[in-house]
This record gives structure tokens, C-alpha cells and sequence, in this order.
């Protein structure tokens, strides 16, 4: 038995190749769990053996898993214009906290094609003053693009940080009307 009291905590993952570049997705039995952005060989071995450890189990390649297709359906669909929510069941467990309860509220409390400040969420999770671990909450964000951390940007009207890289949160906040697409 593992720490919540379940026989095996069974991981799938796939690599999808997007408009953004390849995603890992994993999932469990309780949601998705991970979504990992330029998952190429190396990036994606590093991922999974961080999941291994985590989950206390071997994570399997398992594209058909149907968490992982309807994933992938909404993930393509959101990132070529077609959806403008996720309905995904997610499985918090790679966070906790005060990081898990800022990406809680960035989830529900931040849609699309809008954005917040760092300090601003902050408040809104009753920590004002809070805009660096705001910071540090979304670069450990398990679950880009679902979870929408590139969303976040610095008060003073910068685009601020992101784990995907810059260019990456600028297409996706072009994608969403906030930014204009880029020229080339």
C-alpha cells in the first residue's frame, strides 16, 4: 500500500507533438498530472523518472489511456483556437501548499484571455505581498497550459517569467487575444 492507502498508483504518459512543440502528458487514475513542455528524448527520460520517484511507481507509455486521449483532444483543440477551457479531472498531488492553493486559484480565477498580476494573486490567496512565491508557485506548476501559468504576468506591464521559455507564453497569450500575434 503507498501513503494514500491504494494498491499502486498506476502513471501513463504520451508525447504529443503541438504547434508549441512536443508536450508530455501524464496522468493517473485520479487525473492529469503532469504536463511537461519540449519533451524530447532527454527532457521527457528526466520527467519520468522524476514522476517515478515521486508516485513510487514506473510510469507507462499508454497514448489510448482514455485520460490521455480526451488530454490530448483538449489540448489540440484549446492550442488551435477551439476550446477556451480545459474539463479535465487533475490530479493535484505533484503540489502542495501555498503553491497548490495559488495555482487552485489561478485555475478558477483566471480565464481565458485574461490576465493577473504576481501581486495580485497573491492577494486573492490572502498573501499580499506575496508576488515572488506567486513567482515561485508557477514555475512549479506540474501542469502548464491546463493549469494557465503563462496567464501571469508582472504589474508594470512585463510578460514576466515561464517555464515553456518567452516565446512559448507569448503564443499562447496571442492565442488567447491578450497579445498581438507576432509579425514573423
Amino acid at each position: 500500500m503507498d501513503s494514500h492507502g491504494q494498491d499502486g498508483q498506476r502513471v501513463v504518459w504520451t508525447v504529443v507533438d503541438t504547434g508549441i512543440g512536443p508536450l508530455m502528458l501524464a496522468a493517473t487514475r485520479e487525473g492529469l498530472v503532469n504536463v511537461v513542455f519540449h519533451a524530447t528524448d532527454e527532457v521527457r527520460d528526466r520527467a519520468l523518472e522524476r514522476l517515478a520517484a515521486r508516485l513510487g511507481t514506473e510510469p507507462v507509455e499508454a497514448p489510448d489511456a482514455p485520460l490521455l486521449a480526451e488530454a490530448i483532444y483538449q489540448v489540440e483543440a484549446y492550442l488551435t483556437g477551439v476550446r477556451r477551457t480545459f474539463d479535465l479531472p487533475l490530479d493535484w498531488s505533484l503540489i502542495s501548499g501555498f503553491n497548490r492553493q495559488v495555482l487552485r486559484e489561478l485555475a478558477s480565477g483566471v480565464p481565458y484571455g485574461t490576465v493577473v498580476g504576481y501581486g495580485d494573486l497573491a492577494g486573492r490567496v490572502g498573501q499580499p505581498g506575496g508576488a515572488q512565491a506567486v513567482g515561485a508557485a508557477m514555475g512549479a506548476n506540474p501542469l502548464p497550459v491546463v493549469v494557465p501559468c503563462h496567464r501571469v504576468v508582472e504589474s508594470d506591464g512585463g510578460i514576466g517569467g515561464f517555464g515553456g521559455g518567452l516565446e512559448t507564453k507569448r503564443r499562447l497569450l496571442a492565442l488567447e487575444g491578450v497579445l498581438p500575434e507576432p509579425l514573423f
